[in-house]
């Protein structure tokens, strides 16, 4: 099975892909590892701030440490947010990008372009898709704003915001938005914290989050596509199960395998050292958060 089919069967199983970011090089390995020794199917992704902001390095490098350590049937590799505009509000050749995607062997790709209007975000989108399905690729997009450190937000109380639905994905425009675009799965703001990208912040803790599910099961209902959630780090265990059975089929996971790997450097600990905190915090996230250990073999993937 492709990409686009298995997370479309886990959308129809109830069940969800984890989407692993690899902001550090030598993270590709201790995941992979750890997901193939699970019985798992997950996702090996990177998004442009991680070869501009951390050290990943570029995406086709991303891509030659994947083909050494791949496993058919247990592991994808995904393009992870590229933007049209960026987290330091900078225009960005996002077609160019996902072209170099396209020939360094990504399975599936993401444009994100939420930080324009509804009509530009359709707009870039709807390219990008003629791109992606040309090539034979789901392309994944994002509507609605999800919250981060990063953002104006901050200043708000998360309680707040999610009890107004701030920048929360909004049904109706969802519907416009898959329809005039044609993305194959849909991120949506239904209550997650995206990572901290800023220096000082990135090793902070991130707030305490929840999922409005009903609101995830009205986005599935309308839109009958998989959804997925970015910043699945730091959410109850019961909310994650809760998404995953309304209509949440990819979750993205950065901040809890990337914090574990800073640590272990910046205390003078060797790369392998780090991979071992990663492996060992990966292994954890797929037996007890995600609960995805033996997806493979129940998704028909191997």
């Amino acid at each position: 099975m492709n990409s686009k089919q298995i997370v479309k069967r886990a959308f129809d199983l109830g069940m969800v892909i984890p989407a692993f970011n690899i902001p550090h090089l030598p993270m590709v390995e201790p995941v992979i590892r750890a997901v193939a020794e699970e019985n798992a199917v997950a996702m090996i992704q990177v998004a442009r701030l991680e070869w501009e902001k951390f050290q990943s390095q570029s995406l086709e490098r991303v891509a030659e440490e994947y083909a050494k350590y791949q496993k058919p049937g247990h592991t994808l590799l995904h393009l992870d947010h590229v933007p049209a505009i960026d987290e330091d509000h900078e225009r960005v050749d996002y077609m160019a990008l996902l072209e170099r995607a396209i020939k360094a062997g990504y399975e599936s790709l993401m444009v994100d372009a939420s930080r324009l209007s509804l009509e530009g975000n359709i707009e870039a989108t709807a390219k990008a898709a003629t791109l992606a399905h040309a090539a034979g690729l789901p392309i994944e997009a994002e509507l609605g704003a999800v919250m981060g450190h990063e953002t104006s937000q901050q200043a708000i109380p998360y309680e707040e915001i999610f009890r107004q639905k701030m920048g929360f994905t909004q049904v109706e425009e969802a519907v416009r938005f898959v329809k005039e675009t044609g993305c194959d799965w849909l991120s949506v703001a239904v209550g997650s914290v995206h990572g901290a990208i800023a220096e000082g912040m990135k090793d902070k803790k991130k707030p305490a989050a929840k999922l409005d599910v009903e609101h995830i099961q009205a986005l599935r209902d309308a839109l009958g596509i998989p959804l997925v959630l970015h910043g699945g780090s730091g959410i109850e265990q019961d909310y994650i199960a809760r998404g995953v059975r309304a209509g949440i089929a990819k979750i993205n996971v950065g901040t809890e395998i990337r914090q574990p790997y800073e640590r272990v450097i910046g205390e003078g600990g060797s790369v392998p050292q780090a991979q071992d905190a990663v492996y060992r915090r990966t292994v954890a996230l797929i037996r007890e958060f995600l609960q995805v250990k033996d997806s493979a073999s129940r998704l028909g993937t191997l």
